[in-house]
């Protein structure tokens, strides 16, 4: 049997959520999203991030609800800044672009973005009207390197966008894990506060699959239920992702899975710390990027799942583990043994 720690969503869902869904199977509600369940679930997460004005949309995932997002904000001269890592310029088979609108990438070394890196992307772009207008900001937290955004940080990107008339948009896919890292100071209130429009991922926290965006810009928030009808993504049983998301808010579920996976993840980063191992980037949520020598890491294919991420030298690679809200201790315990003998 291999253990898989090449994602986050490896796993079906958590029990709670397969519960719920048989438990209000044959209840008949309003479709569309306007069923008790998703409109329960959009006021719990408006609660939880103290802003009643805030507009709630759910979607199936995390690529579909980027593309949504930027093509539903943008005009079709402007176009997005991103981190050179982001997963919209990456892993989403130019779906951004495919809407018309430019990705202008960013290179930076832990996979955030900051004030600094933006400004000579605007200076380059002053050459009206023959280039194109940069509006969006695309940051996700945790990052694609596993990296997180404290309170300052996020402030300070926040009142630049502002003063610069840039929207700031976060991909949230793993934002649990972000707020339950060991080294967070930010809370979902203050994600709410400091951008204009963020999603929380439930697909790789416990979720059979779903993302909740949220709208917290109120000049973002007009006629979007059009864009979502648009695009295919308005589920006729749209209590599907509402019970989902009213199990993973309710008693905190959410932040308690996404807090097991870090968990589970900064136990065999420890380890390998322990061991003299470096790593790719300096992470304390459910992502690692340690580098191995090539020897190493065929022995360890041989038991568990995961990429190999980088090649660093003609000995050695970066590969990226990721441990899930499911992630059991057994599976931990093996791979640390494994690398111990």
């Amino acid at each position: 049997m291999k253990f898989s720690f090449k994602n986050d969503y490896s796993e079906g869902c958590h029990p709670n959520i397969l519960h719920a869904l048989l438990q209000t199977n044959l209840d008949q509600q309003a479709g569309y999203g306007e069923d008790d369940y998703s409109l329960q679930a959009k006021e719990l997460i408006k609660e939880k991030i103290k802003n009643p004005n805030s507009d709630i949309y759910f979607v199936s995932g995390g690529t579909q609800a980027n593309l949504i997002v930027i093509s539903s904000i943008l005009r079709p001269y402007q176009c997005v800044i991103s981190a050179s890592t982001g997963h919209i310029l990456n892993y989403e088979t130019g779906a951004i672009e495919a809407t018309g609108h430019k990705i202008l990438n960013i290179n930076t070394e832990d996979g955030k973005i900051r004030p600094s890196d933006i400004i000579p992307v605007l200076e380059g772009h002053q050459n009206i009207p023959h280039q194109v207008m940069p509006k969006l900001v695309y940051i996700s937290n945790s990052t694609e390197l596993g990296t997180i955004y404290n309170t300052k940080e996020l402030e300070d990107l926040f009142t630049f966008c502002k003063a610069n008339g840039l929207y700031l948009f976060m991909d949230g896919a793993r934002l649990g894990h972000g707020l339950t890292s060991e080294i967070n100071d930010l809370t979902l209130e203050k994600v709410a506060e400091l951008t204009d429009i963020f999603y929380i991922g439930g697909t790789k926290n416990g979720a059979l699959i779903g993302e909740a965006i949220v709208i917290n810009n109120q000049d973002l928030q007009q006629d979007f239920a059009f864009n979502i009808k648009q695009k295919g993504a308005l589920m006729a049983k749209g209590r599907l992702l509402g019970i989902q998301f009213l199990e993973l808010m309710k008693n905190d579920l959410y932040f308690d899975l996404a807090k097991h996976a870090n968990n589970q993840a900064m136990k065999i980063k420890n380890a390998m710390k322990d061991k003299g191992v470096k790593f790719l980037t300096d992470t304390y949520t459910n992502q690692i990027f340690p580098i191995l020598t090539n020897s190493l890491i065929a022995i360890l294919a041989e038991k568990f799942d995961f990429f190999v991420w980088e090649k660093i030298n003609e000995d050695h690679s970066a590969i990226r583990l990721i441990t899930s809200w499911n992630t059991s201790d057994e599976a931990v315990n093996r791979f640390i043994e494994i690398l111990n003998k």
